[in-house]
């Protein structure tokens, strides 16, 4: 598979700000783009995220009071290898982090903010989630136009949440619950296959990411943590999810580019024991966190390379979100963005990619229990990225 001079100029396309704020807990988008590189080749990248979302309660568990930026700035590095062990065998390691939350409401007053009682300080509710996956690929190339490939992944979940306020029935019901749940590892798998035709820089590619089911040790107390409740296990399925990746030369050094990603969001869902129990107590089992819609999103725009040494890129994207209305752990539905990117190869065999995206966020209804409590409206988000490959 040679490398043309038209070719190099969709390393713009796979910057990492096409990942971004996505539907449900979706972060990397979970791109193989390293592997499909032709010979061997290197990259290592991080993704800044900035979201800005502010909304208000609403009654009957609020009182329309304004909820300041609950949406924390988060950050995640990407890392990748790709070896072209024969001319018919590759061999690839991915490190990602897929799936996450960082959210924190600030402790003022709202339904979302609560008086510790313990510490006799005002808190706010908050999540945090984090995963980690290594996916181990193998390809097989037939000729210089097909790639078939498959591999084990390796994931790590752990999370924390802390629920405030009257959106949550206040200290009496789920206003003063945490839960932890304790890092665990799981397996799972993908397969695909990629098509290209080098002399037009014409490349298609189909994923397939498999569900990986997770045992999580869980901690739950309520109370403030004075009421413990005996240590359980948790179930947390990460969601299967089909990436489908297009490219093609549409004039000269000019190169059109579409990335569509579908997420099986609409069965997710974590149901801890005590909280289920709790909530089953006063009528009716309440999750955690779920969703009810799959996740469909879309990223398309164009690649020009003005010189050996500097290219261009600009995209549009598209995400449906997972669902409305939304857990309050992340209030928004989708979004729009635009994005700008650039690339500068001091030598033919390395470069440097930097871009940024600006998302318009989908407004949403946030419920817990089925209770529609906040509404979040006219929310944004920048995100920046930046990458270093290297061909060896």
């Amino acid at each position: 598979m040679k490398l043309t001079a038209i070719h190099s100029a969709i390393l713009l396309s796979l910057i990492p700000t096409t990942a971004t704020f996505a539907a449900g807990l979706d972060r990397s988008g979970q791109s193989i783009s390293a592997f499909l590189q032709p010979g061997n080749y290197a990259e290592i990248g991080f993704t800044i995220i900035d979201p800005t979302i502010e909304g208000k309660d609403l009654p009957p568990r609020g009182s329309n009071k304004s909820v300041s930026d609950m949406g924390e700035d988060y950050y995640f590095p990407t890392a990748a290898v790709k070896v072209q062990a024969t001319d018919q065998i590759s061999l690839g390691l991915l490190y990602d982090q897929p799936f996450g939350a960082d959210s924190q409401y600030a402790p003022e007053s709202n339904a979302f903010a609560q008086q510790n009682t313990v510490t006799n300080t005002l808190e706010g509710t908050s999540v945090e989630v984090k995963t980690n996956n290594i996916t181990a690929l193998i390809g097989y190339q037939p000729n210089e136009n097909w790639n078939f490939y498959a591999g084990p992944v390796y994931q790590t979940v752990e999370g924390k949440v802390s629920l405030r306020g009257t959106a949550y029935g206040g200290a009496a019901v789920l206003g003063s619950y945490d839960i932890k749940f304790k890092e665990t590892e799981a397996y799972g798998w993908l397969a695909g296959a990629a098509y290209s035709i080098p002399e037009i820089a014409l490349k298609a590619a189909v994923t397939y990411r498999s569900e990986i089911k997770h045992e999580l040790d869980t901690t739950e107390s309520f109370g403030f943590g004075t009421i413990l409740r005996p240590k359980t296990q948790t179930e947390v399925v990460t969601p299967q999810s089909v990436n489908i990746d297009l490219q093609s030369g549409v004039a000269k050094d000019t190169l059109a580019f579409a990335n569509i990603r579908w997420v099986h969001w609409d069965q997710f869902a974590v149901k801890p024991a005590a909280l289920a129990a709790a909530t089953a107590a006063r009528g009716k089992a309440q999750n955690l966190i779920d969703y009810s819609d799959d996740q469909w999103s879309a990223n398309i725009g164009l690649s020009h390379k003005f010189n050996n040494k500097w290219a261009g890129t600009t995209s549009i994207g598209y995400d449906s979100g997972a669902g409305n209305p939304v857990t309050t752990l992340g209030p928004i539905e989708g979004y729009w963005s635009v994005g700008l990117g650039g690339q500068y190869s001091p030598a033919e065999n390395y470069f440097i990619a930097a871009g940024v995206r600006y998302l318009w966020l989908g407004d949403a209804q946030a419920q817990t229990g089925g209770t529609v409590v906040g509404s979040f409206e006219d929310n944004t988000a920048i995100a920046y990225g930046m990458k270093i490959g290297y061909r060896f």
